[in-house]
């Protein structure tokens, strides 16, 4: 074997028990040939080699929960995090509208629940641009905010029929603006040209019509931003967290046309509108899409909402609206059911489950499928868990269920505000909230992933959040060591999608997916991690990107 690439000077951060560091390391064509000594006997004279000048070399980063389509196609539109009060948000507007005249709809992403210090209304966007739709989404992607035009030539002024756990807020028989879950901004949304790219959380279904030839190619910039962004952030696993067929479609246009820089999973994404016939589906795309660089074989679903707007599901009621704990989008037997018949046909199974009730619910789905089917190494997931009952962490870790959590989803860890989320959680329940040091002690695999574009992608960023966290009021410390959170965003997202035979570390036999970081990332203070970038990925041996040939 000769390598075709070998990396020196490096601090080789292996994620590999048996072998944890090295200096060296060598590729030969998609697979790591070889570390330390062994790796220089390999690389002959004309071999290419990389001087990582002593900095951090590390598994590909694994991206356990994002939004790829979406993701991509949000990156051309308005970005408002952090923006603030009328004045901010009228500049930003205006300033956006004038440069993109031709624009549907003006469509705003990352907008706070209180940035008027209050939820908007149609009224308050109105005032700014009354002639032009607009529609801002908050950062959790779960409420929008549309202003009179929109709401009028999406046909929902007035009120539409949703289905549970959806709403369009009324006043007086009028749309307040406000636009609570999927189905009550898809209407707003399609105005804007992209329901071919959200059909995949939206509905869970392909486009109708069935996308032409060059809807397709009208489709790929959206798809190729996404993994262009994903791979300078150093990722070379995707589990992408909505889909369907037409999605992989669209990657798999890609790397025929070898643009394909990241392996990626796409689930079917089961709607609580669908039937359980509908699963044969999801057989179907993971018989059709099963290898190392584009795969199935899951089904996504969601239980909840999200806290800041109520429609997350708790156990007991949220502390400024009493007798409201959220409505499940699932039932307790219907979900059983689709556990039951998804868990037999050999499909893993993930669940946005954000309150503790959801989570609850999801556990009780996971049970009766192993009663119904026994046992077996499904590491079925549940995506978030902001907030858990005590006696359901040991349930968790008894039937192996792989906790999905996202380091700079704590309020006040990273972008997030710590109000009004804590607020809504309510202060008795903050030692419950956002847990992540406690599931791991008590044995749940973890693994970490952005949610992007809920959140920032870069992964730098999380695993700072994730390492200096801090506690809040009567918690318990629960950030991570360096190097369980370097593990969560690589050995365990692996495990995660049953892939840790051959990716998530760096050993002789494994797949070709290494990121170069700019500095070692144990020689920095915990606060100044974010500080570093990725130097160059590699994906299947080949160099995705390279910080000196598109340092943007």
């Amino acid at each position: 074997m000769q390598a075709t690439l070998l990396i020196t000077n490096a601090r080789v951060l292996t994620m590999d028990p048996d072998a944890p560091e090295t200096d060296t390391l060598a590729i030969s064509g998609d697979k790591i040939a070889a570390l330390g000594a062994a790796a220089l006997a390999i690389a002959g004279p004309d071999c290419p080699r990389i001087d990582a000048q002593g900095a951090t070399v590390l598994p590909g980063f694994i991206e356990s929960h994002l939004h790829l389509f979406m993701g991509g196609s949000e990156l051309a539109h308005l970005q408002l995090l952090n923006v603030a009060g009328p004045e901010a948000l009228a500049d930003a507007i205006h300033s956006y509208a004038d440069a993109n005249p031709d624009r549907r709809v003006i469509v705003g992403q990352g907008c706070d629940y209180a940035i008027y210090g209050r939820a908007l209304t149609r009224h308050d966007l109105d005032a700014i641009l009354p002639d032009r739709p607009v529609c801002l989404l908050a950062a959790d992607h779960h409420t929008a905010w549309a202003n009179t035009m929109a709401l009028e030539m999406a046909g929902i002024l007035h009120g539409a029929k949703l289905g549970p756990g959806n709403e369009i807020v009324m006043e007086n028989g009028i749309a307040t603006g406000e636009l609570r879950e999927f189905e009550a901004k898809a209407p707003v949304l399609k105005l804007a040209g992209e329901n071919r790219i959200m059909a995949g959380i939206a509905t869970g279904r392909d486009p109708v019509p069935h996308p032409t030839k060059a809807d397709m190619l009208a489709d790929l910039p959206a798809m190729e931003r996404g993994l262009a962004h994903c791979a300078r952030n150093g990722f070379t696993s995707l589990v992408n967290m909505d889909g369907n067929r037409y999605t992989l479609e669209v990657l798999d246009h890609l790397r025929e046309k070898g643009k394909l820089t990241a392996r990626v999973r796409v689930p079917y994404h089961f709607r609580n509108d669908h039937q359980i016939a509908d699963l044969a589906k999801a057989t179907a795309i993971s018989a059709d899409y099963n290898d190392d660089w584009l795969s199935s074989g899951f089904v996504k679903l969601f239980m909840d909402g999200v806290v800041d707007s109520g429609t997350a599901v708790m156990l007991n009621d949220y502390p400024d609206q009493p007798g409201w704990r959220g409505e499940p989008l699932h039932t307790a037997d219907s979900f059983a059911e689709i556990c039951i018949e998804a868990d037999k046909r050999g499909l893993q199974i993930a669940v946005h489950a954000i309150g503790d009730g959801a989570v609850q619910r999801v556990l009780d789905g996971y049970e009766a499928a192993r009663n119904a089917n026994g046992a077996r190494d499904s590491r079925h997931r549940i995506e978030h868990i902001e907030l858990i009952d005590r006696a359901d962490i040991a349930r968790m870790a008894d039937m192996g269920v792989v906790a999905s959590v996202q380091p700079s989803h704590p309020p006040g860890s990273l972008d997030f505000p710590l109000f009004p989320t804590l607020d809504k959680i309510g202060r008795d329940r903050w030692a419950d909230a956002y847990l992540t040091r406690t599931l791991r002690d008590a044995g749940v695999a973890i693994a970490f992933a952005s949610d992007w574009p809920v959140a920032d992608v870069n992964p730098l960023r999380s695993i700072q959040a994730a390492v200096t966290r801090q506690p809040y009021d009567g918690a318990q410390d629960e950030s991570l060591p360096l190097r369980d959170a370097l593990a969560a965003y690589t050995i365990g997202g692996a495990y995660a999608e049953h892939t840790e035979d051959r990716k998530g570390m760096l050993r002789p036999g494994y797949l070709a997916d290494v990121v170069i970081l700019s500095g070692d990332i144990e020689a920095v203070p915990l606060d100044q991690i974010a500080k570093l970038s990725v130097q160059k990925t590699i994906c299947g041996g080949k160099i995705i990107w390279d910080a000196a040939v598109d340092p943007a």
